[in-house]
């Protein structure tokens, strides 16, 4: 596609790699350049820095910044925002909700990430994103809450069970700190942004987690070999890959979703003698003379963390590579991670040509979401025969046995509602006519005599966990359960209103029906009902399973992305 006037967002643009796109995107000239980064600071330096490299492109650079896992809302400069929201009560329950609760309006509309996307974040234009190219960490950002610390801690504050221990905070911690909940939401808002934002292309540089390594990889966030914090992000990472090769399958995504995943240690940022920092905080240099040595027999000198050693009042400085995100390394350091057999290196340069080039429409071989596209066992020529098969003898069973319609183990109650009211609807005469001749209160009227006198198919609805909705709109038939709080999602519906969409339903399905049967008889038609050419003379309806599928496809947005 053509990057030319087009308003690019590079989300973790003020990494290595972030950096490298932003400097390749300029010369293909994009209208608006929105840079985002964590903080404020390195969001305002990459523009600095462009405008000097770039100092006649004509694109409109904007820095903007934030936690995008957070509110909009919540925003702070830097890694403080979400410590300081998890200290406030009111706020972790918020974040908690925001996570774990079921997507709506107003997590959506109150996400950063959100309003990054479709341009109303502070500092940006308005103009929602046509390009998002996303060099965040994502999985480094979420595994390294690391979900194993807070867990020992509340585990030993459950052994100790002190009076001042404050349970809810510590559970609430915990919650926050959940891995899968916090990436599906994440990737549920990144795919809602950009169907607002009617965005063109997303391209996401992902990661190995592991530098290209496996489980015997040396290196660790400790003594355990391997690190579970370090696997954690590996499994955060492969999840995210999954979440984007089916965001690439879903209809209303960017036509366009492809993800670059490097796997070597990317490097380097610069070389340089200074001081050396964990954190941004210095590592302050201290002393233990021979005369102060301690015995290792007492267990008190052993401990991790103790008032050891005399202060000199000076900090460590030394020559160093900056790898960014990975740290800075000595020359032995980076010689021993980047050796042959050990991670290796690779570029941000070279990361960032795949991504213009893959967003340019070259074939690089880099796009682990063609690579799976192309790896991943579809439908089968012999699946599709068979399940006419299966059909054909679950027919032939139901006609001994009774039509079974609908268990609710499949889900959601939507769907046995849509089939229990697709069965009924059917049993009045089994084609469109008996419906659409009717007047909807008729229809009603006709269903509540069914269901008043079918005991057997009453008590398998409501059995199920799905009510019946009276005509008058005020009664319910129910059960012990019921799996949906309205009728829309989970109730049999046999109020006039409902049969009214049955019977516009019913016109479109017709006019589908007869469009397929009057097509030549070439390929071209999918012929989903056509089974059998009755139809076209007595108006048969199709098979409740086949209309419910149109409905879901053509109603509910569910078709599936590739065939």
């Amino acid at each position: 596609m053509s990057i030319e006037g087009k308003n690019v967002l590079v989300l973790g643009a003020g990494g290595m790699v972030g950096q490298a796109v932003c400097r390749q995107l300029l010369p293909y000239r994009p209208a608006r350049l929105a840079v985002a980064s964590r903080h404020a600071s390195k969001a305002q330096l990459v523009v600095e820095n462009m405008d000097k490299a770039f100092p006649n492109a004509p694109t409109c650079m904007l820095p903007v910044c934030g936690d995008v896992f957070i509110r909009a809302e919540w925003q702070e400069d830097g890694a403080t925002a979400r410590s300081t929201v998890l200290v406030d009560p009111e706020k972790r329950q918020r974040l908690i909700a925001d996570i774990l609760d079921p997507l709506n309006e107003n997590i959506i509309n109150s996400s950063l990430l959100t309003q990054m996307i479709i341009g109303t974040a502070p500092g940006l234009d308005g103009t929602p994103s046509q390009i998002v190219i996303d060099c965040m960490n994502t999985a480094t950002a979420v595994s390294y809450q690391n979900l194993y610390v807070t867990a020992k801690r509340l585990a030993e504050l459950a052994k100790t069970n002190a009076a001042e221990t404050d349970w809810t905070k510590e559970v609430e911690t915990l919650l926050t700190s959940l891995y899968v909940p916090q990436l599906v939401r994440h990737v549920q808002l990144l795919y809602e942004a950009m169907h607002r934002a009617e965005t063109d292309a997303y391209i996401k540089v992902g990661t190995s987690g592991t530098g290209g390594m496996g489980f015997n990889i040396p290196y660790t966030h400790g003594e355990e070999k391997p690190s579970r914090l370090l696997l954690s992000k590996a499994a955060v990472a492969g999840a995210q890959t999954s979440l984007t090769f089916l965001l690439a399958r879903t209809p209303h995504a960017p036509p366009i979703v492809k993800e670059v995943k490097p796997a070597a240690l990317i490097g380097w940022k610069k070389i340089e003698y200074g001081p050396i920092q964990d954190g941004g905080r210095d590592f302050m240099l201290y002393d233990c003379s021979i005369d102060k040595a301690v015995s290792i027999g007492e267990a008190a000198n052993l401990v991790a963390d103790g008032d050891f050693g005399e202060k000199t009042g000076q900090v460590l400085q030394g020559v160093f590579i900056d790898t960014g995100e990975n740290g800075k390394f000595t020359a032995a350091e980076f010689a021993a991670i980047t050796t042959p057999g050990q991670m290796q290196l690779v570029t941000p340069e070279e990361v960032a040509s795949a991504v213009i080039r893959e967003l340019l429409g070259g074939n690089t071989g880099q796009d682990v979401v063609a690579a799976l596209d192309s790896s991943v066992m579809g439908p089968t020529y012999r699946g599709g025969y068979l399940r006419q098969a299966a059909l054909a003898y679950l027919q032939q069973l139901e006609e001994k046995h009774g039509e079974s319609v609908a268990f609710e183990l499949l889900g959601p109650p939507r769907l046995s509602k849509l089939l229990y009211e697709a069965h009924l609807l059917k049993r009045l005469g089994g084609t469109t006519t008996a419906i659409l001749d009717n007047t909807p209160k008729a229809l009603a009227t006709d269903l509540e005599k069914l269901i008043a006198e079918d005991t057997t198919t009453r008590q398998r609805i409501i059995s199920i966990g799905i009510p019946i909705l009276l005509p008058d709109g005020e009664h319910l038939l129910r059960g012990p359960v019921i799996k949906s709080e309205e009728a829309k999602h989970g109730w049999v519906d046999l109020t006039p209103s409902n049969m009214r969409t049955w019977q516009k339903r019913m016109r479109v399905i017709e006019d589908h029906i007869m469009t397929e049967l009057a097509e030549d008889s070439s390929s071209r038609p999918d012929r989903i009902f056509t089974i059998s050419p009755r139809w076209h003379t007595e108006k048969e309806l199709p098979p409740i399973g086949e209309m419910i599928a149109w409905i879901l496809i053509h109603e509910d947005n569910g078709a599936r992305g590739k065939p």
